[in-house]
């Protein structure tokens, strides 16, 4: 027999999915990144998130590792955007908004160095990976005032 293929699949490109948490106050949880030079983006201030598993969803795996890294349940996850980690991780990366009013220093930490709210204009002195500065903007630009 003869079968002819006269297309090869590509892999699917490698996802995730972050989450921009506020609180009643407008302020933003980050979380610092170990440092370690494994992984993307090391000694980083990041959002919360990670990867998906094999056929996980963005919207399941945010769920997931929220409650992972810190024991955290945001209210109210809405999709927003993708955009891709081109000079981190490479991965497809879906953005999240969600809310969650606590005391972030009692959350358990299981990655990480340490969760913190900061007040919007306070992030421009962190440093922070150009793809989640750029989609932390651009969820903050298209919140009514």
């Amino acid at each position: 027999m003869h079968f002819e293929t006269s297309a090869t699949e590509e892999p699917a490109a490698a996802r995730g999915a972050v989450a921009i948490i506020t609180n009643r106050r407008g302020e933003l949880l980050l979380h610092l990144r170990d440092d370690l030079p494994t992984i993307a983006w090391p000694d980083h201030w990041s959002l919360l998130g990670g990867g998906c598993d094999p056929g996980e969803s963005p919207a399941a795996a945010i769920v997931r590792e929220l409650d992972e890294e810190a024991g955290l349940t945001a209210g109210n996850l809405t999709e927003l955007f993708e955009t891709c980690d081109q000079h981190g991780s490479g991965q497809i990366i879906t953005f999240f908004a969600g809310a969650w009013d606590g005391d972030e220093t009692r959350l358990p930490l299981a990655e990480g160095i340490k969760l913190q709210f900061f007040a919007p204009e306070h992030l421009d002195i962190l440093t922070i990976p150009p793809y989640i500065r750029a989609g932390i903007h651009r969820h903050l630009a298209a919140r009514p005032s």
